[in-house]
């Protein structure tokens, strides 16, 4: 046990130049169409992510979940959670805004795969008490299949392994959808089912939405905050605004139901 922990131990550097070496090459490789068709980092068929905005404020059809309870029920289906003592991404761009020992949620077969002194095993209570935290602490939730954390991280990918990132500015998946195209991130970073986001009159101009928004999807335009074709609706514009000019509306009553069935489509986890 403390040969495997010092090896993993060793492996840490190797994971922060990982995370950095597949930002850089994510955008290149996304602004190249065929190599998107082929690399199994940008292929259609082995990725599929979705933002879960933690607003309070949301409207929501009648009894309706919030979106975080999509979470719930893919950790009690699980067959195993592990959950990583510290973000690589935050660790390797040393940020100085969020918790750097709150790390990924990882759900399924091939999580045990994981560095061992790197993470530990969680019960379901101990995850949802591990994504309460991450929420309360400002991080936003991103859900599905992630291919490139099978990189990353050392795993073979056998589409048994369903990936939680609690997202800021210095995560890889914040930094690569800053440059890759619209169209592309519709795909592999669709939007979640039904949601929408409105800029009201309220708005002053103020800039604040964008100046913090990820992946720099907001823009100010004759004094007005403008969404672009980018937004994955992740709702951070939404919490920032000084204003509360900023409208976050899901009308569609099975939105979880839908996310649900797109990401089970693409990982085995239970």
């Amino acid at each position: 046990m403390e040969k495997q922990r010092l090896m993993d131990r060793g492996r840490l550097p190797l994971l922060r130049i990982r995370a950095l070496f597949s930002v850089g090459w994510g955008f290149k490789l996304a602004r190249v169409p065929s190599l998107r068709r082929l690399h199994p980092w940008t292929r259609l068929d082995k990725t599929n992510i979705r933002w879960l905005p933690i607003n309070q404020d949301i409207e929501l059809p009648a009894s309706a979940p919030m979106p975080p309870k999509l979470l719930d029920r893919f950790i009690e289906e699980a067959s195993h959670r592990v959950v990583y003592r510290d973000c690589v991404c935050r660790q390797a761009n040393k940020c100085e805004h969020y918790p750097i020992g709150i790390g990924c949620l990882q759900m399924g077969d091939s999580a045990l795969e994981a560095p061992s002194s790197l993470v530990r095993e969680v019960s379901v209570s101990e995850a949802k008490e591990y994504v309460a935290n991450a929420i309360d602490n400002g991080l936003v939730p991103v859900v599905g299949k992630v291919r490139i954390d099978n990189f990353i991280f050392g795993i073979k990918d056998r589409a048994r392994l369903l990936t939680v990132c609690f997202c800021c500015e210095c995560c890889c998946i914040t930094r690569f959808n800053r440059h890759a195209p619209a169209q592309y991130l519709d795909s592999l970073f669709p939007r979640l089912d039904g949601i929408r986001i409105d800029v009201t009159d309220e708005c002053t101009g103020c800039g604040t939405c964008a100046e913090h928004c990820y992946i720099k999807a907001v823009s100010i335009t004759d004094g007005r905050a403008v969404i672009g074709d980018k937004c994955r609706a992740c709702g951070r514009c939404a919490t920032m605004c000084p204003n509360d000019a900023v409208k976050i509306t899901i009308d569609d009553p099975e939105f979880l139901d839908k996310a649900y069935d797109a990401i089970r489509a693409y990982v085995k986890y239970n």
